[in-house]
């Protein structure tokens, strides 16, 4: 579904009078359209289009928001009427292929809004129009009051500038002066009746009027009479109160909210009050924190010192404790040295102890051998002597000596 947004009107989702402002352009050139070929560059939701079908023979919408082409194919379906997503400074169609080409609060949009013309003058038939309409800046800007600028608009114009612009792309122009005004209506009960209209005499007043409605051609135009539109629902003062009615029901909503609002102020500044005294008593801490602070900060300053001082006793000792290491490290290799030496010492003084037990081991053998072999001679002397002695007092070796007979005694 297509989304009114203030800039796209769909039937149904708007008031009546802001349809009705819309439907008058197309009914507006729904009496150049009869028998034509009809472009409706920028289509919108369709409604127009579907107008101008029922007196054209045939009628293209053409609109770039692809919401609007989807709406305008789901409500309005004629075999004469065909709608298609294109841009209207870029539309899909050959020169001169159409008799009639409207673009109704278009040209307002477009930031190269120039390209629709010439878009326009190529699309024409040698014989055919250009319907374009556009909002009086003046008259718009004012009306707009407060809220500024239209964010939708690209660029706005005041009715000498369209003209201008207008006459620099087509050779004639034909300017009408769209206003929504308040008349009075006498209508016959019975169908059927002939409709005369009365317009009182005035100058125009393009500085004044709502819209610019221009009729372009290549050709000249006969002239124009004024063309009124009655729309079905034109009881304006009935109109007038339902919207007074409407206002009022706003009305009463928007006073339930100022009341409201004001209900919600008064709390609102009950709670503000509150709010300041405790930002009173807030800033009162602050200021008694900023005091503990600043107490805390020297001190902070006084600590720092001392521990600047501190580490410069702790790095003098670190010093003095480096060079004893290094001191104790000496040592401790001196020592270590000593000891290694102490050591080999040991060892080659235990080698010599082994070497001298050896020897000891190997003299003590030699003496019990020696003392063996003593103690063996000792007994052969022993055994000799007694020998000897039995020799000597043997009868048979004294009476050997005496005849000069037997051995002679080692002794004797």
């Amino acid at each position: 579904m297509a989304e009114f947004t203030g800039e796209r009107v769909i039937p149904g989702e708007v008031n009546v009078d802001l349809l009705n402002e819309h439907v008058a352009r197309y009914i507006f050139a729904a009496r150049l359209a009869r028998g034509k070929r009809v472009l409706d560059a920028g289509c919108g939701a369709g409604y127009g289009s579907a107008e101008l079908a029922h007196s054209a023979q045939f009628v293209v919408g053409a609109d770039l928001a692809p919401e609007a082409v989807g709406y305008a194919r789901a409500h309005y379906r004629m075999p004469n009427l065909a709608f298609e997503q294109a841009s209207c400074v870029a539309l899909p169609h050959a020169d001169a292929g159409f008799d009639l080409v409207v673009a109704f609060e278009v040209i307002e949009h477009l930031e190269n809004w120039r390209e629709l013309l010439r878009e326009a003058h190529r699309l024409l038939a040698a014989d055919g129009q250009f319907v374009v309409s556009t909002p009086n800046k003046l008259y718009y800007s004012e009306s707009r009051g407060p809220e500024g600028t239209n964010p939708f608009h690209e660029h706005e114009f005041t009715f000498e500038e369209f003209r201008g612009e207008l006459a620099s792309v087509f050779p004639h122009v034909s300017l009408f002066l769209e206003n929504h005004v308040e008349g009075v209506a006498f209508q016959p009960h019975e169908a059927g009746q002939a409709v005369e209209v009365r317009v009182d005499a005035g100058e125009p007043a393009p500085d004044e009027s709502h819209f610019f409605v221009a009729v372009c051609a290549h050709r000249p135009q006969p002239a124009s009479p004024v063309f009124v539109y009655v729309p079905r629902a034109a009881n304006l003062l009935r109109e007038r109160e339902r919207h007074i009615a409407l206002l009022d029901r706003e009305l009463a909503t928007k006073n339930e909210w100022l009341e409201k609002a004001r209900h919600d102020l008064a709390q609102l500044d009950r709670a503000h009050r509150a709010l300041n005294e405790e930002l009173r008593r807030s800033n009162r801490w602050a200021e008694q924190l900023n005091q503990q602070v600043g107490t805390l900060g020297a001190r902070v300053e006084e600590v720092q010192d001392e521990l600047v001082r501190e580490q410069e006793k702790a790095r003098q000792m670190a010093e003095a404790y480096e060079v004893k290491i290094a001191e104790l490290e000496q040592d401790v290799r001196d020592k270590a040295q000593w000891a290694r030496d102490t050591d080999a010492r040991l060892q080659q003084h235990i080698q010599d102890l082994v070497a001298a037990v050896e020897a000891l081991h190997g003299t003590e053998k030699e003496l019990e051998e020696r003392t063996a072999w003593a103690l063996r001679l000792r007994d052969e002397a022993g055994e000799l002597a007694q020998q000897l002695a039995l020799y000597r007092a043997s009868r048979w070796v004294k009476l050997g000596r005496k005849v000069g007979l037997g051995p002679t005694s080692p002794a004797g």
